[in-house]
C-alpha cells in the first residue's frame, strides 16, 4: 500500500487557494464528511497531477477553479446523466464489470483523469472507518469498484499509468486558476 510520505513531490505543494475549512467541514447527505484517506491526500499533495495523469479535486475557496463542488459536481452531473441515457438505451455494457444501474446515482466525481476517466465515491455506502468504496469509469463507460479507500486505490492508478508514473515525481503541483 501506498504511504503518503512516500510519494515523491515536484516541488512546494499548491495549497493556497484550498478551502481547508471545506475540507474538515463539508457533510455528504448522510451528514459525514469528506474521507479520511481523501483529506490526508489534500492536506499531503495539494492541487496536483498525480502519477503523470489524475486530478483529484480539492475543495477550493471562492473564486477558484477545479474544486470537488464546481469541477467535480459537473463532471457528477455529466457521468449520471450519460449513465441515464446508457439505461435508455439499454446499454448494459456501461455498468460492467462491478456496477449496477442503481449504484450511479449514488457516486460523486472526486478525480479525474486526463484520458477522461472519473474516480466516483459511492457516497450511500459509508464504511465504518468513515471512508467511501471508490469506483472508476473507464471514459465513463464501464464502472470498476477500486478499493476501499483512496490510500489504497493509489497503488492501481500508479500501475495503469504505466510510463506516466515512471517519471521523477508522483505528485506534480498544479498552479490554481481562478474562474
Amino acid at each position: 500500500m501506498t504511504n503518503l510520505d512516500a510519494l515523491r513531490l515536484g516541488g512546494e505543494p499548491t495549497r493556497t487557494h484550498i478551502d481547508f475549512t471545506a475540507l474538515e467541514g463539508f457533510s455528504f447527505d448522510d451528514g459525514g464528511g469528506f474521507p479520511p484517506s481523501y483529506r490526508d491526500f489534500i492536506r499531503h499533495s495539494g492541487w496536483a497531477r498525480t502519477f503523470g495523469l489524475w486530478l483529484v479535486y480539492p475543495p477550493v475557496l471562492t473564486g477558484f477553479a477545479d474544486g470537488f463542488v464546481g469541477r467535480g459536481g459537473q463532471l457528477t452531473r455529466a457521468f449520471q446523466a450519460a449513465y441515464r441515457d446508457g439505461r435508455n438505451e439499454d446499454f448494459d455494457w456501461m455498468i460492467e464489470p462491478d456496477g449496477s444501474w442503481e449504484l450511479v446515482e449514488s457516486l460523486a466525481v472526486f478525480g479525474w483523469s486526463e484520458n477522461g476517466d472519473a474516480l466516483l465515491w459511492n457516497t450511500a455506502a459509508r464504511g465504518a472507518q468513515g471512508e467511501f468504496p471508490i469506483w472508476e469509469s473507464v471514459h465513463m463507460d464501464t464502472m470498476h469498484r477500486r478499493g476501499t479507500d483512496l490510500i489504497e486505490v493509489l497503488d492501481g492508478l500508479r500501475s495503469r499509468a504505466g510510463a506516466l508514473a515512471d517519471g521523477v515525481v508522483d505528485i506534480q503541483p498544479l498552479p490554481p486558476t481562478r474562474v
